[in-house]
Parts: C-alpha cells; sequence; structure tokens
C-alpha cells in the first residue's frame, strides 16, 4: 500500500487549529490537547525461536483522560514510531467524543514485522510489552484494543498477563478479547458493522439507493472484509477489494463472502484468489475507480495530493484511521467528492468496546441482537449530530465532526479546570 511521507500529528494539529476557530474558542480553551497527556516508549526484550535476543520498540500514548479513561489499540507493524501513535492516539480522543461515549484516547503500537514472527514469538513479544506497560493500563485508566495486525488472540494474552501480575483475574483492561473470557458479541464485526450504518445514513441524506451502487474497498481484514460482506448484503455492488497482497476488480460485482473465506484459510491475504472475469489491478488503480463510494480502510496517509486528483468516487467513507492527507483532502473538497470522516465513520469498534468494558465492570452478557442494536443507535445519532453542525455552519462533514468532538472535550476540560 503506498504510503506518502508526512507527520500524521501535524494532521491533526491542522484539523483541530481549524476546529477551534470555527469554534470562536481561545487559544488557551484547547491548547492543552495540542499535547498528549502522557508519551511511554518502551524498549521490549524478545528471545525468538532461534535463541537470539531482540529488542523491539513499543509505545503507549495516552492523549486525553478527560471525559473518562483512555482508550484505543494496539497495532503490531513495521512504520510504528512515536508520531504516528500520538496522532492515533489524538483521534481516538475526537473519535470517543464524536459518538459521545465518556472516554478519552489512547494507542499502543510496536515497531515489528508480525507476518515474520512465530505464533509464539508474538505471544512472548506481547507478554513482555504488557509488562512493560502495566503502570498506565488498567479497566479504570486506559484499556488497550485489537488494531492492525493484533486480534482476540492478542488481546488474550495482554489479559492473561495484566491479570497474572495482578493476581487475579481483570477480564476489563483490555477489550476485543474472545467471548470465552469475556469479549463481547459482535465486537469482532463492530467496525466494519458501524462502517455499514455510515454508509447508510450518507446515501439515506443524499436520497439514494443501496441497489445497484458501486463501492471499491482497500484493505480486506475485520474492518474493510466485513463491511463489504455487510453492504453487500444490503444490495451495494462491491466491484474492487484490495490487501498488502493484490487488490481486485470485477465490474458485475465481486462475491465478497467468498472471497473473506478465502483470506481467512490464507493467512489473511486475497492474494490467489480467482472469480470469473475478475482482474488483478494495483492498488492506486483501485483507490481511483470510477465508482459511487471508496472505503479506504487500511492504513493512513493512503489518499494524498499524488493521486487525489485521479480520484472519481462520488463519496468517500473512511473505514481506516487518517487515510487521507489535509493536503488530498483539499483536493478533493474542491472536486465536490463528499468526505465521511474516519472519527465518525469508524467509531463503531470503540463503540461496541465500550459495551464490552460496562458488561466485564458490571458481570453481565448482553446479546448480539441488543449490542448491534445499541450500536445502529449510538452511529445514526453521531451521524446526525455531526450532520447538523455541516449544515447549520456550511463546513466538510470532517470539519462538522472536529467540531463535534472538540467542543464536548473543550467544555469537558473547562467544567474540570486544571490541577492544582
Amino acid at each position: 500500500m503506498s504510503k506518502e511521507k508526512c507527520n500524521p500529528y501535524e494532521n491533526m494539529l491542522a484539523m483541530l487549529d481549524k476546529a477551534a476557530e470555527k469554534l470562536g474558542l481561545e487559544y488557551d480553551d484547547y491548547v492543552g490537547l495540542r499535547y498528549p497527556e502522557r508519551e511511554l516508549t518502551v524498549s521490549v526484550p524478545v528471545e525468538m525461536d532461534n535463541g537470539k535476543k531482540v529488542i523491539f520498540q513499543g509505545y503507549r500514548i495516552q492523549h486525553s483522560s478527560t471525559r473518562g479513561p483512555c482508550k484505543g489499540g494496539v497495532r503490531y507493524h513495521p512504520s510504528v514510531d512515536l508520531e504516528e501513535v500520538k496522532a492515533l492516539a489524538a483521534w481516538m480522543t475526537w473519535k470517543c467524543a464524536v459518538v459521545n461515549i465518556p472516554y478519552g484516547g489512547a494507542k499502543g503500537g510496536v515497531k515489528c514485522e508480525p507476518e515474520k514472527m512465530s505464533e509464539n514469538e508474538l505471544r512472548r513479544l506481547t507478554r513482555r510489552y504488557t509488562a512493560m506497560i502495566l503502570p498506565i493500563i488498567g479497566p479504570e485508566k486506559d484499556i488497550p484494543a485489537p488494531d492492525v495486525n493484533t486480534n482476540a488472540q492478542v488481546m488474550a494474552w495482554m489479559m492473561d498477563t495484566f491479570s497474572m501480575l495482578k493476581g487475579y483475574a481483570v477480564p476489563g483492561v483490555v477489550t476485543g478479547k474472545p467471548v470465552d473470557i469475556g469479549g463481547s458479541l459482535g465486537r469482532a464485526e463492530a467496525t466494519g458493522r458501524g462502517v455499514m450504518f455510515t454508509v447508510l445514513n450518507i446515501i439515506d441524506k443524499l436520497k439514494l439507493e443501496a441497489n445497484g451502487m458501486s463501492i471499491a474497498v482497500q484493505g480486506f481484514g475485520n474492518v474493510g472484509g466485513v463491511a463489504a460482506m455487510l453492504l453487500a448484503e444490503q444490495g451495494f455492488k462491491i466491484v474492487g477489494i484490495s490487501d498488502a497482497s493484490c487488490a481486485l476488480y470485477k465490474k458485475e460485482g465481486i462475491d465478497v463472502k467468498s472471497a473473506f473465506e478465502f483470506a481467512k484459510n490464507n493467512n489473511r491475504l486475497l492474494k490467489g484468489y480467482e472469480e470469473p472475469e475478475m482482474v488483478e489491478i494495483c492498488n492506486n488503480e483501485l483507490l481511483c475507480l470510477d465508482v459511487d463510494i471508496l472505503i479506504p480502510a487500511a492504513l493512513e496517509n493512503q489518499i494524498t495530493k499524488k493521486n487525489a486528483h485521479d480520484i472519481r468516487a462520488k463519496i468517500i467513507v473512511e473505514a481506516a484511521n487518517g487515510p487521507t492527507t489535509n493536503e488530498a483532502d483539499e483536493i478533493l473538497d474542491k472536486k465536490n467528492i463528499l468526505m465521511v470522516p474516519d472519527i465518525l465513520a469508524n467509531a463503531g469498534g470503540v463503540v461496541v468496546s465500550y459495551f464490552e468494558w460496562v458488561q466485564n465492570e458490571q458481570y453481565f452478557m448482553w446479546d448480539e441482537d441488543y449490542i448491534n442494536n445499541k450500536l445502529k443507535n449510538v452511529m445514526d445519532k453521531a451521524f446526525e449530530d455531526v450532520w447538523k453542525i455541516h449544515q447549520e455552519n456550511n463546513v466538510s462533514l470532517r470539519m462538522a465532526a472536529y467540531m463535534v468532538a472538540l467542543d464536548r472535550v473543550a467544555r469537558a476540560k473547562k467544567i474540570r479546570g486544571i490541577f492544582p
């Protein structure tokens, strides 16, 4: 996947300043939100299967605890660095605020190549990383979750490590766990389901019909793959899909359920999947397909000033965090491409993570239909809040989402004041 070099934290700050200006905030009203509350960098020693000891760089950043415990995923990826994790933590603050759940933002990551590591090596890495960030995490402080290249099993190792060091079971220390140890029904599909609700909300506002509308999805994991399957069930035609191994296009629509099953049994990769009349294209061609809706669901900085002029989708729904650079955003806005931002569109995961945490704290389990209905209610309400600001202030949906989020966090910060 292409990734133009830019500083994602600077991108976040630029949007923050513009939103503050639109809201009429003084610099003093939000200056604290320009900086993370806490940055932890750890060196994680791991004994590899061949007996060699390797030191991995890890991070846990807490951007804001103004509205509640910090919340955010942990990713394993070679691109992980401090600026990326800082930006992701800040985006979590805005994401939690825009859907109005009582969390602040955090994020974690380890710079590694997980696809080249054995399960035992990943387990040792996870346990040592968890032990090293243990002083700042916990159900009442900071609750990690899965992100890029981490999953329910990684969360199980994190939960077990934390619990062993505490001396008792603490299921609420992470979310996205297996259901057998306190995970929530519906959590694995929650981000993709939230994207689906967002797509339905935007086409409803535009008075469009799902049947026959074409969609291209970049990224085909738990977010992009699930969103594609759910949208296909709603009548959309998924004509393009991609992951790190390849990009595929079929004008009449891809059987996404079959493709998802293939990837699940093929190391989570699409390479080798075939259908009649389907062709392999490059990632940038997928982003620039002539479709009704484009869903970037991979990594940040995929739509840049280099390819934004070639984007032909009428609507973009950001399922990944930060897939569009600020420069690209301006280009797309001038082309009248409607952009539904990440902090709104992909918030389904953190919403159901919140539900999981509540269930853990109450020692109670909700059924899946109840969870999915509650998720829909939260996503629909958040969309309406953002759409109202979009209409009333004649601003982009991204700016509207930032305005909603910043207003909530800045008001909470003002009420709490500064200690001491």
